[in-house]
């Protein structure tokens, strides 16, 4: 019988998972790797593999207890693909760039608060000063609001 059963685990007589095809070795039902790399996504274990090494994927899921290693596998995945894509920075290097469109963001946010409130007929602004620097804005403004006597 294909395929594997409801528990995970392999069952007798099913082709080998996409780690042990790789690594050109015997699938078996203790197979760690089997329930994670199935053999219809094998790019998923080549490049965890390129990264990793098969020796040290093996012992970071021997390590993490059963309802863990979906999660690690998916963060190894994530990663591996990170570093195939750019072998120096990897993941650090999307952060870095996502970080860099956040700020970019911020700063427009900024701006465009600063220009909403200068604009804005309930409260007057006699000094507001927009600094631009690096992609980040600082905004000084002296506010002085009329209160109007009840």
């Amino acid at each position: 019988m294909k395929g594997s059963s409801a528990s995970g685990k392999k069952q007798t007589g099913s082709s080998p998972c996409a780690a042990c095809k790789l690594l050109r070795r015997r699938c078996d039902e203790q197979c760690v790797f089997a329930p994670y790399f199935p053999a219809h996504h094998p790019h998923k274990f080549i490049d965890v593999h390129k990264v990793y090494g098969a020796s040290n994927d093996n012992k970071m899921l021997q390590e993490l207890p059963v309802h863990q290693r979906g999660d690690a596998v998916s963060s190894m995945v994530h990663e591996a693909n990170a570093r195939v894509r750019d072998p120096v920075y990897g993941c650090v290097g999307a952060i870095s760039s996502l970080q860099h469109q956040l700020d970019g963001l911020r700063a427009q946010l900024a701006l465009a608060q600063a220009e909403w409130i200068l604009d804005s007929d309930d409260v007057t602004y006699p000094a507001a000063t927009i600094h631009m620097k690096a992609g980040s804005i600082a905004i000084s403004t002296v506010l002085i609001m009329d209160v109007v006597s009840q």
